[in-house]
């Protein structure tokens, strides 16, 4: 209940309150109350509670759907002057209730989009949360004139992942080798002889787009010491890997990129946030796990362990969309110790790869879609978070347009 209040009250509504289980002091008090529970108090507004936030222990929940002045809700109630308990219901989002259930993962093993309830009802594309305490606000506006709530704004963050921070430069000539073997390639041969750029380098591109709109973008290094098939970027020890994160320290915010063998692996992931660390001259504070593999609790557990305070991880690697229902950042809640954290997460919405690869999708609807998801965000006046990759954004044929594609949204997001 404390969770609950504390990220609808004080971080989205900003007004201060506190909590009675006294009637005398409640009925005494001259200012704004709920009456959260199973007995009316006076005409005093009142929201029936659902038993989530009075138990202890993680169990299967109904969480039927219904329609209610035009959006899904659950945990519905009655004779209530809400019509649904909307702190129950923000709770089992933000903690992430569902992942902790018996569920089958994914080809990577990671908890399946499909098996979520925002997926199954039709939600999953919606800042469900924020669209909530708009209603939620009116509701108190309305029976509590004196109420002042601030207004919030729209934010706009592009991310970076650095997974691969070159196509062919710097990879050392046996991985060349067994490259043009794979693939016999021209452009390989004059990249590495100097004659053309690579396709991957994109960095000076993006150093202009931030410039010219002024952005403050936040870039995420993979740095895993040994190649695997999922981490394939160039060594963290090649001084032109080092010169890279340099350069990056120097202007941007710079996360760590958990490597895939990092996962559930703790002296590893501190291995790699040391080396990050030393390269960029400055303490890494924020990550986001490599192909978004995710296992609550343990990967946040870990995260905490390793001086971590805020994770970008929060979205599906497999299709794009609000996994938390929620355009803003929240803190983490532990549902197997009960416990708030300090680790504040912060949802994305788009990633290039899940329109590419998952959703395929073409250059056009992969803009149509970024469009939407930021007027969602801007709707709610919420934090629109994107993910996007430097080999996307490079000259690379495979990825034909999606330089254009970028340069054509990032023009777009402060209209």
């Amino acid at each position: 209940m404390q969770y609950a209040c504390d990220f609808i009250f004080s971080e989205q509504l900003q007004i201060p309150f506190r909590f009675t289980n006294s009637s005398e002091e409640f009925i005494n008090f001259a200012g704004a109350k709920i009456n959260y529970s199973h007995n009316r108090i006076g005409n005093s507004y009142f929201i029936r509670p659902h038993q989530l936030l009075f138990e202890q222990g993680i169990r299967q929940q109904d969480t039927s759907c219904i329609v209610k002045n035009g959006y899904i809700v659950f945990f519905s109630c009655t004779d209530s002057d809400f019509h649904f308990d909307i702190f129950a219901a923000v709770f089992y989002l933000l903690s992430r209730y569902e992942e902790y259930l018996p569920h089958e993962s994914d080809m990577y093993g990671r908890y399946a989009h499909v098996n979520s309830l925002a997926f199954k009802e039709g939600f999953l594309n919606k800042p469900l949360i924020n669209d909530w305490l708009i209603l939620f606000s009116h509701s108190l506006m309305s029976a509590f004139p004196g109420i002042v709530l601030p207004s919030r704004s729209f934010t706009f963050l592009p991310t970076y992942d650095i997974d691969i921070a070159y196509s062919f430069k710097h990879k050392g000539p046996l991985r060349n080798l067994g490259g043009f073997i794979k693939s016999p390639s021209m452009e390989r041969l004059m990249v590495l002889a100097g004659l053309k750029k690579d396709p991957f380098d994109c960095y000076a591109f993006m150093d202009r787009l931030h410039a010219e709109y002024r952005f403050s973008p936040v870039y995420f290094f993979l740095v895993a010491t040994s190649g695997s098939l999922y981490d394939k970027n160039i060594s963290p020890y090649s001084h032109a890997m080092w010169q890279l994160i340099k350069r990056h320290a120097a202007k941007y915010q710079l996360g760590l990129h958990p490597s895939w063998k990092s996962f559930g692996n703790f002296p590893v992931l501190q291995k790699e946030k040391k080396i990050l660390e030393t390269a960029g001259g400055k303490e890494i504070r924020i990550s986001r796990q490599h192909y978004i593999k995710l296992r609550l609790p343990q990967t946040y557990q870990m995260l905490i362990d390793a001086g971590i305070e805020k994770d970008y991880s929060m979205g599906y690697g497999s299709i794009n969309g609000f996994r938390a229902s929620v355009a803003s950042s929240f803190l983490w809640y532990d549902l197997n110790r009960e416990k708030i954290t300090g680790l504040r997460l912060y949802p994305f919405c788009f990633m290039d790869a899940n329109s590419f690869y998952e959703q395929r999708q073409d250059t056009a609807q992969s803009l149509d879609e970024l469009k939407y998801y930021m007027d969602a965000c801007k709707k709610v006046n919420g934090l629109f978070i994107t993910i996007f990759h430097n080999n996307f954004l490079g000259s690379d044929k495979q990825f034909a347009g999606w330089k254009e594609l970028y340069t054509s949204f990032i023009s777009q997001v402060q209209g």
